[in-house]
């Protein structure tokens, strides 16, 4: 009889085997199975990805990551190949990437934002899906702006004199400033980053244009500017633009407009409402934000009254203005003044420079007619009374005003009918002291410079006073003073074209703080 059959074995069978291969399989393949087993049976896992300056805390059912490359102004998107499928997500601007199960654990491309404007949100669900929020054009642009905020903050901490900033052109120093080093900052991030859109609606002469050859000249001057085409500011693209032009000139408005002597300016008023109308309805930015990344410039008396005819170009708008009053609304925090310049000629040949300060021999001049209540009370005070302090409400025939200016010690400069006077600059190029006599009058650049330093500001109730106040600066502090102004003239020259740090791109600065101090957000549907 036959023995019985013994049980079969697997491990027998294959050690009895003449098989060298089936013996390695039963070696390595069955621990390696067990093990398997034991990792994929294991509790979820959670770790932290750093993507750029943002901590993504991120939750998996699954022990197997995605792998990234970090870079700053990188943008994280899914590989684009044919075997992923893309689907749109419920929330906006926001899209999510599903991977088939064999392309789980793929590598992930790091793709260079086209604005180079900061990175998109990553926001990964599962080990099956990448949810990626894209940023929207303003969204990047503002978060560029809070890192130029965070650079300028930095950039004041130093207390120097002088900017730490290279500069081949001219390296802000001195007292005349409130912060060299702030304000370098400030103007070189400016050209790296500024864009004006300028609206194209509206036909010369009252869009377009402005005075070149006036007392309103910067007006004129700086429209022109902006109309040309190689202007480092200027974008055709508003989508790109940081804020936005409303070309028209008031001086232009009230030469075609206002009817002579009849206090009504009301159809000034329909124009710029009928202008304000036209571009919200055809552009979507000033119902975005109101207007408030939007500007007008005026050197007219009546700038302030013109934008008063709508409520958020005069409460919302940066409005730049020769007429800085702050007893009538002006708001140094949105709005911005800038210098009245009278171009006789239209340019500034043999204005700019004066005798030396030992060749000074008037203490103080003065030359203008009566031309509201601060003059008035000077001319009644002083006019033609000291030989010292020289005041006319018209020069002795064959007299120069020029010629005065250049070897006088200070330069009055009184308020008018409105605060902002011509004789501020022109003191300034002609090398003299300006002394301000105005009440709520905030000079231009005043964010930017320390007048304290190269003027003298006089209350009007201390117009008696004058010459006892300016005999009261010493010598040596009237050298400094000297010197201050002649560092300062830069900053209000007139160039064609501008120059940096001309009295145009301190205009343009001054819009550019403004802008800073503001954050605009997309309409929400």
């Amino acid at each position: 009889m036959k023995p019985l059959n013994k049980p079969y074995s697997l491990f027998s069978a294959l050690w009895s085997s003449s098989s060298y291969y089936s013996v390695l399989i039963l070696v390595f393949v069955v621990p390696f199975f067990v093990i398997s087993v034991l990792v994929c049976t294991s509790g979820s896992s959670s770790w932290t990805w750093r993507f750029g300056n943002n901590i993504l805390e991120t939750d998996y059912s699954s022990s197997l990551a995605v792998s990234t490359r970090s870079r700053p102004s990188q943008v994280l998107e899914a590989a684009e190949a044919h075997h992923i499928n893309s689907s749109s997500s419920s929330k906006p601007n926001e899209t999510t990437t599903h991977l088939l199960p064999h392309q789980i654990g793929e590598k992930q491309e790091m793709v260079w934002n086209d604005q180079g404007l900061g990175a998109d949100e990553v926001n990964v669900t599962s080990a099956s899906a990448v949810t990626i929020k894209r940023y929207s054009r303003l969204e990047k642009i503002e978060a560029n702006l809070a890192g130029v905020r965070a650079s300028i903050r930095e950039a004041a901490r130093v207390r120097n004199l002088t900017s730490t900033h290279e500069d081949p052109d001219y390296v802000p120093k001195g007292p005349i400033y409130r912060n060299a080093n702030a304000f370098h900052r400030s103007y070189l991030e400016m050209e790296r980053l500024f864009k004006i859109y300028v609206y194209e609606e509206g036909d010369p002469p009252i869009f377009h244009n402005g005075p070149c050859k006036s007392i309103y000249s910067t007006e004129g001057r700086f429209i022109h500017e902006m109309e040309m085409d190689n202007n480092i500011y200027k974008t055709r693209d508003p989508d790109e633009a940081l804020v936005y032009f409303l070309p028209f000139s008031v001086v232009m408005l009230v030469q075609y407009l206002y009817a002579a002597d009849s206090h009504n300016t009301d159809s000034i008023g329909r124009a710029v409402i009928d202008y304000v109308n036209v571009i919200s309805d055809k552009h979507p930015f000033w119902n975005r934000s109101l207007g408030a990344d939007h500007f007008m410039l005026s050197c007219h008396d009546w700038g302030p009254r013109t934008s008063s005819y709508v409520p958020h170009l005069y409460h919302k708008s940066i409005r730049v203005l020769c007429n800085a009053n702050t007893s009538e609304g002006f708001n140094p925090s949105k709005d911005a003044s800038f210098p009245e310049i009278h171009l006789r000629t239209g340019e500034t040949n043999g204005l700019v420079g004066g005798l030396s300060p030992s060749r000074r021999s008037i203490l103080a001049f003065f030359a203008g007619r009566l031309h509201g209540h601060i003059r008035y009370l000077l001319l009644n005070e002083w006019k033609e009374k000291d030989l010292d302090v020289q005041v006319y409400d018209q020069l002795p025939h064959g007299v120069s005003y020029e010629s005065m200016l250049k070897k006088s010690r200070f330069c009055l400069c009184p308020s008018g009918y409105e605060v902002a006077s011509p004789r501020v600059v022109e003191a300034i190029y002609a090398e003299c002291i300006p002394v301000l006599i105005s009440d709520s009058y905030v000079p231009p650049f005043s964010d930017v410079l320390d007048w304290k330093s190269f003027s003298v500001q006089i209350q009007v109730k201390d117009i008696p006073n004058i010459k006892t106040i300016l005999m009261g600066i010493s010598q040596s502090q009237y050298l400094r003073m000297h010197r201050r102004v002649t560092q300062v003239q830069r900053h209000f020259v007139v160039n064609g074209p501008n120059k940096r740090f001309d009295v145009f791109n301190m205009i343009v600065h001054s819009i550019w703080l403004r802008r800073l101090n503001i954050r605009i957000e997309d309409q929400v549907e």
